[in-house]
């Protein structure tokens, strides 16, 4: 929320669609890549586009809904981090619908995916999802082959590493910060900054 970001030398929040747009982009390549029909989820924290519409004076909830509809998504609204993992484990049945794929497009730091980060509190959040969490992750969940990825900062200096003991898919994450672009997928920008599976 610009309420706690104007003031700040670098800010982390330049646009309501930073994620909106890296995931879309991300998507047409999966579609082109898979076909018009290959089932694709987005899981979107919710109260982070209610709250921020409020600021913008635009209904961001419709707007992503209009991607929904143009990609064939799946949208699943959530709130607690918690019920990521209840999407992951329990959404489709899991027998017959593996993960092939989990890419993460947000706020992280080395240990935790941060989806109201600034949203209510300047600098932290509310919803979350902690690598110390990451064991209540059905292992079978997963294809023995899933692509999995965090395009948010500094997720490969410890998330990763906990990602692959909780489930055993291998997750790709950053050392250093990451920037999310408008017209393609999120860059490093740390000096020494690189992508580790």
């Amino acid at each position: 929320m610009y309420e706690w970001e104007k003031y700040k030398a670098v800010p982390h929040d330049h646009w309501w669609a930073n994620f909106v747009r890296a995931a879309r982009l991300r998507t047409e390549q999966l579609r082109s890549e898979l076909g018009p029909d290959a089932k694709i989820t987005w899981l979107v924290y919710r109260q982070g586009y209610e709250d921020r519409a409020k600021q913008e004076h635009q209904d961001l909830i419709s707007l992503i809904g209009t991607v929904r509809d143009k990609f064939n998504i799946n949208l699943i609204w959530f709130g607690p981090g918690h019920e990521v993992i209840d999407y992951l484990n329990t959404g489709q049945p899991r027998d017959q619908v593996k993960v092939t794929g989990f890419e993460y497009f947000g706020h992280s730091n080395r240990a935790c995916f941060m989806f109201d980060y600034s949203n209510n509190i300047d600098s932290a959040c509310k919803s979350w999802l902690h690598d110390s969490d990451l064991t209540k992750i059905n292992r079978r969940v997963f294809w023995r082959h899933a692509y999995v990825k965090s395009w948010g900062c500094h997720t490969g200096e410890e998330m990763s590493k906990k990602w692959y003991a909780a489930t055993g898919t291998h997750m790709i994450g950053a050392i250093g910060k990451t920037q999310f672009m408008m017209e393609e997928l999120p860059i490093l920008i740390s000096e020494d900054g690189r992508w580790v599976n």
